[in-house]
């Protein structure tokens, strides 16, 4: 294509054509609209009455981008829906064209030269002479752009090559008039712009999948081989749309046969609590399966907490639980966590002394967490819990329901012969409904059933 030479554009209305309907003959008269392709129009135009006199201007429309050779042809004059003048730029090569491909361009028209010219050499711009070739050039530019192409009628083929390759619609130079161009500019517009929403929906339909893929992936799998203990978890994000919050927790038993329990909460619900909480559970896996317990892995998992923290206010409670193997006895451990509830056989819930308890992680930097022998008898549940669970409100007022309302709550839940996972069910299920809708902190519960 030719190096660009400055030139005056006169867009020229035929006779024939005229306002698509009554809102646009109403606005529209006929007009010379002077477009140069080395300056963007004025984004007003001014409306003419009968006597020659401006009664006001017309609001700017949709933005038309010309790229065509022939600075002599003529282009009818165009309107948008609401009988807004359609504003009008030219473009001679692919140079010019990327110059005034503004944010503002709403469609280009790329006309399609004939494909066989005798002696057509390479423009000064590097595209080849190949027009579906400059159109794949004019189609990577314009990523949020409708196009259309201008060809002759006997030129179908190539045309319909166009549209396969990307462009909205084509159109013959020889059947061209102001309504139908109007037409054709209104539809690839409004095309384009479906095409882009229905991309843009994909795409984050996609990393919706992915985020869910992943989140899943790291909730935790008990590994429990070899254990006569039942374990069941519910686990409810604060964050909409979330998977994944900033409490959680694990079980594994090691190859001794205890079975270690930890559930956790690091402050705040965003997605950087939501992945500090997954360090902090894949860190506790490895250090408990590295035969360490009690104070001595509280004290490490805080260095992690510390190193791996965004801000120097992040801080997680945590409970850990360490049972025999014969199941009858237990290690308590509280790092600024609620206790558990532990309900024996025949006997109502209760919980567990809270007395000697630690402060949370991330706190004191030199801080003690002592371990604290429970017995727990031959068959029994214990429920651990983060504070979510509790923390809900009771009624309209700003009363919260508390341990001592979970507890009563629980408790009644048993009696009912709820167990399991179906007990934890219904337990979050009844919070939810005492705080009058969904909660808005994370929750997570874990329940260890022995028979």
């Amino acid at each position: 294509m030719p190096v660009p030479v400055p030139h005056q554009r006169t867009a020229v209305l035929p006779p024939q054509a005229g306002p698509v309907d009554d809102a646009c003959a109403n606005a529209a008269q006929p007009a010379v609209a002077p477009v140069s392709g080395d300056a963007p129009p004025q984004d007003t135009d001014a409306a003419v009455t009968a006597d020659g006199s401006a009664h006001g201007a017309l609001p700017q429309g949709l933005t038309l981008l010309l790229i065509g050779e022939d600075p002599n042809s003529t282009v009818p004059e165009m309107w948008d829906w609401a009988g807004r003048r359609v504003r009008l730029r030219t473009a001679r090569n692919l140079t010019e064209a990327e110059r005034l491909l503004t944010d503002d361009v709403h469609c280009i028209l790329l006309d399609l030269a004939p494909p066989e010219r005798p002696g057509r050499d390479t423009g000064d711009d590097g595209c080849p002479g190949d027009e579906l070739g400059v159109l794949h050039e004019v189609l990577r530019m314009a990523t949020g752009q409708a196009v259309l192409v201008l060809t002759s009628e006997t030129d179908a083929e190539r045309a319909a090559d166009a549209v396969r390759v990307g462009a909205q619609d084509y159109l013959f130079r020889d059947e061209l008039d102001g309504a139908v161009l109007s037409r054709a500019v209104r539809y690839a517009v409004e095309r384009k712009r479906a095409d882009l929403a229905q991309r843009q929906l994909t795409e984050s339909r996609m990393l919706a999948q992915e985020n869910a893929r992943l989140e899943r992936g790291l909730l935790p799998t008990p590994l429990l081989d070899g254990s006569d203990l039942r374990f069941a978890a519910c686990y409810r994000p604060g964050r909409s749309r979330a998977l994944l919050g900033g409490d959680f927790y694990d079980t594994v038993r090691t190859p001794d046969g205890t079975v270690h329990a930890m559930i956790g909460d690091v402050c705040g619900h965003g997605p950087d609590e939501a992945a500090l909480g997954v360090e902090l559970r894949i860190a506790w896996r490895a250090l408990t399966f590295a035969g360490l317990c009690g104070d001595e892995l509280l004290s490490t998992l805080q260095k992690v907490l510390e190193h791996e923290r965004s801000d120097d206010e992040i801080f997680a409670t945590l409970c850990t639980v360490d049972i025999s193997p014969d199941g009858r006895r237990a290690g308590l451990c509280l790092a600024g966590h609620p206790a558990p509830l532990l309900a024996r056989a025949g006997r109502p819930p209760r919980l567990l002394p809270y007395e000697f308890g630690g402060p949370a992680l991330g706190l004191l930097p030199h801080a003690r967490w002592p371990r604290r022998q429970v017995e727990l008898g031959g068959s029994w549940s214990l429920m651990m819990y983060t504070d979510g669970l509790i923390e809900g409100r009771i009624g309209e007022g700003n009363q919260r329901l508390g341990q001592d309302g979970m507890t009563d709550l629980v408790s009644r839940q048993m009696a009912a012969g709820l167990q399991g996972e179906e007990l934890l069910a219904a337990s979050v299920r009844e919070v939810r409904d005492l705080n009058g809708g969904e909660l808005t902190d994370d929750v997570a519960v874990l329940l260890l059933d022995r028979k």
